[in-house]
């Protein structure tokens, strides 16, 4: 696909556009439709404006003979698309098409045997299966790409292209159609791209992904990332914003390569890198990284927001085309300077020095889940490592229109209540969710704190919530969607018992609720 073009009637179109960023601004005034990247652009609170979603269905039998769910034995539901055997991607919607990250336990080609990273795409309105990228394990940074986890990337569409970091670190542009309409862009490796080493490239078939452009950030950058690479690309105009995942190596002692960035920019056009982090994080992280960075206005600027695996959020100013790095125009990369940062270990509230024995190891903090935006507050958890049992954790509000450090005197409130969390906020009407790792869903209002309510969901949650039409949704490792009413009183409205784990985020669009379970996709009207 050719680069974008303006057309030269954008000056007649102005007061359209402004009209567009006026609701851009305000998510709660968005109509329904597509649901393009992770929740609301770019906040990333995972809120949709969509109406008429179910409160209650049925999963339908599974065919012991054949894995697959008989739509027979289904009520409620648009369509069941076969994924691979655990999924961590949460779907997007975007174009007639819809794109979820999976792996390859139940391959769709007979070609590609044992463990890759898949991306599925599938017709929005039918489920047929349409195309995919898969993607050989990366083998050669041991824990890098942990056994069959897939690609955990939530992709981001945008005017017919596909924007995706791979299981091995590799970020991505993708033709939306696949090979389908034949091998576009300047990249033409696909069939060599699909095979490990020296092994015999593959023929790229109308079911294959057309790749227009990757940056592999293993090999331009030294990244070494831990367990996965699953950022989700934040698109801010022509340029992505992609955190690396570099982290510790695999006995888990030391960063392996702290020269390499946390955070890059990368021109979604080109694929060129045009800046990367001057944070200071170094060697300095605890375990992995893989929060996804956000953006909102404050004032007259537009700021970012990245939680990083040192336990700390950064501020920094955006980069446009007014402010580029002056050496990038030589073909360098320039910096992402932190404008505010905050240590979101709770020792560090009170006590100059956080003791070493909390610094660097399974029970300091860090972030795992996506910062959020909202009224020139950031709302994120700071979490110990849920994934080693550890169980600490803490949810802020942090002033986002601070400067410098703002450890002590960046936070509006906290609330230490939701113990180790991976999830998400989602944001509605004043009204804040959030799910923790131990299985709950806690209410809380966003300008004060105040808890209004807290439900046992059961089950370790490894998503977060959506809130829509009145509801809120959040899937269990316990394989049941969990449906309350969303609002200051506790109200459940349904648990559907699902055939799988749930371990990403329901996404609804254009009527429709999308739950990937860990086997299946479901499209429920």
């Amino acid at each position: 696909m050719p680069p974008l073009a303006y057309p030269k009637t954008v000056g007649k179109l102005l007061p359209l556009i402004i009209l567009a960023v006026a609701l851009f601004a305000r998510p709660e005034l968005l109509s329904a439709g597509d649901q393009p990247q992770w929740g609301q652009a770019h906040s990333r609170s995972m809120v949709s404006p969509e109406k008429n979603l179910p409160h209650k269905f049925n999963p339908g039998r599974r065919v012991q003979r054949t894995g697959e769910i008989d739509p027979a034995s289904t009520k409620n539901v648009k369509w069941v698309a076969r994924l691979g055997g655990q999924t961590y991607g949460t779907p997007v919607v975007a174009e007639g098409k819809v794109f979820v990250g999976t792996n390859n336990v139940a391959p769709r080609d007979s070609r590609f045997k044992g463990d890759h990273g898949v991306m599925m795409c599938f017709d929005e309105a039918s489920g047929e299966f349409l195309w995919q990228l898969i993607v050989p394990k990366l083998i050669e940074i041991k824990f890098s790409d942990w056994w069959y986890c897939g690609i955990n990337s939530t992709p981001v569409v945008e005017q017919g292209r596909v924007y995706v970091v791979s299981n091995r670190g590799e970020v991505m542009c993708l033709d939306i159609e696949g090979m389908a309409n034949g091998n576009d862009g300047p990249y033409k490796d696909e069939g060599r791209h699909m095979v490990y080493g020296d092994a015999q490239p593959k023929v790229p078939g109308k079911k294959d992904a057309d790749i227009l452009w990757l940056y592999d950030m293993p090999g331009e950058l030294g990244v070494k990332p831990h367990n996965a690479s699953n950022c989700s690309v934040l698109v801010h105009g022509d340029l992505l914003y992609v955190c690396t995942s570099n982290g510790v190596e695999w006995t888990h002692s030391r960063v392996e390569n702290p020269k390499a960035p946390s955070l890059i920019v990368i021109n979604k056009k080109t694929g060129k890198l045009v800046a990367r982090d001057n944070f200071g994080i170094d060697a300095d992280v605890v375990h992995g990284q893989w929060s996804s960075p956000a953006t909102g206005r404050v004032g007259d600027r537009e700021l970012g927001f990245f939680g990083a695996g040192n336990g700390y959020l950064y501020g920094f100013e955006m980069l446009d085309a007014k402010n580029l790095p002056k050496n990038n125009a030589k073909g360098k990369p320039g910096a992402i300077e932190k404008l505010w940062w905050i240590n979101g270990h709770p020792l560090a509230q009170t006590q100059d020095v956080v003791p070493l024995e909390h610094c660097h190891d399974t029970r300091s903090y860090e972030v795992v889940a996506n910062p959020v935006f909202y009224k020139n507050k950031v709302y994120v958890a700071f979490t110990q490592e849920a994934f080693h049992q550890q169980t600490k954790g803490w949810l802020t509000c942090i002033d986002a229109t601070k400067t410098g450090d703002v450890t002590r005197g960046g936070i509006v409130w906290s609330y230490d209540k939701t113990g180790a969390s991976v999830s998400t906020v989602s944001i509605a009407d004043g009204l804040l969710y959030v799910a923790d790792f131990a299985g709950r869903v806690h209410c809380l209002d966003a300008e004060t704190g105040k808890v209004h309510w807290v439900h046992e969901a059961g089950g370790q949650i490894w998503g977060s919530t959506l809130v829509a039409d009145g509801k809120v949704y959040v899937g269990t490792g316990r394989s049941t969607l969990v449906i309350l009413a969303a609002g200051k009183k506790l109200k459940e409205l349904g648990e559907i018992r699902m055939r799988d784990k749930i371990l990403c985020t329901p996404t609804a669009a254009n009527g429709v609720l999308y739950i990937a379970t860990n086997k299946h996709l479901y499209a429920v009207e």
